[in-house]
């Protein structure tokens, strides 16, 4: 990289600061503290991080591209509102990738890995029977990227990531209600058993599965969703 294409030192601080206001507006929107289709006031952001406004315009256009904000032309930025029918369509893609983690994943899972899925599902457990969602969300995020982050397949790591972030609302509606995070950890702890025993297909079945329990948690479904057993190649 020569001298007149190289970044000056007032673009590097501009490309970190639309970073560092991307990274916080993300967490906001996850964490739950913008509703679904409520406003975003670029100026109210930029004052909370103490950056000018154009850093914050541009990490909405990079968020509206990862599909968390709608920019609408003379009304401003707007948190996503993902519809049922969408939602269930995602859930049924996030199935299927979290399913071939677990394929991907039990062959080569290392017992240093099975005692920190282990020590998550502790975690989850004592949170759970505290009725305490709190402490139940960060194990439970850390839980399935953990799973999915040990296959090493970036493309993979990537399109489940994208799939998460359009889901989070619906799943922490879901772990929310009744008995969700109790039934939600009950599977967890299947999905380990199958890792640990280095069963591809009971692995597969026990991921995919408990991400269509999800969606029945999250959205209330009385009718069967597409099983994860559906048309499977015959075993050879």
């Amino acid at each position: 990289m020569n001298d007149k294409t190289a970044p000056s030192s007032g673009q590097l601080q501009a490309l970190s600061l639309t970073t560092l206001a991307q990274q916080e507006i993300e967490r906001m929107i996850l964490r739950g503290e913008f509703a679904p289709g409520e406003r975003i006031n670029e100026y109210a952001l930029a004052n909370l991080l103490g950056i000018s406004r154009g850093p914050v315009r541009e990490a909405c256009r990079a968020l509206a591209a990862m599909g968390l904000v709608q920019l609408i032309p003379n009304r401003g930025v707007f948190t996503r509102a993902i519809s049922e029918d969408e939602a269930r369509e995602v859930y049924e893609m996030r199935a299927g990738l979290f399913g071939y983690a677990g394929r991907l994943l039990a062959p080569h899972i290392t017992d240093g890995q099975l005692d920190h899925l282990n020590l998550l599902v502790a975690q989850m457990d004592a949170a759970a029977k505290a009725n305490d969602f709190d402490r139940y969300y960060a194990p439970n995020l850390t839980f399935h990227d953990y799973l999915v982050s040990a296959t090493g397949n970036q493309r993979l790591i990537a399109s489940y990531h994208d799939l998460v972030r359009q889901l989070h609302l619906f799943r922490a509606r879901g772990l929310v209600a009744g008995t969700g995070m109790k039934d939600s950890n009950r599977e967890h702890r299947e999905i380990v058993a199958a890792l640990t025993a280095r069963d591809p297909q009971r692995a597969f079945d026990a991921m995919a599965g408990h991400v269509f329990a999800g969606q029945r948690r999250a959205l209330g479904d009385d009718k069967p969703v597409l099983s994860h057993r559906a048309e499977r190649p015959a075993q050879r």
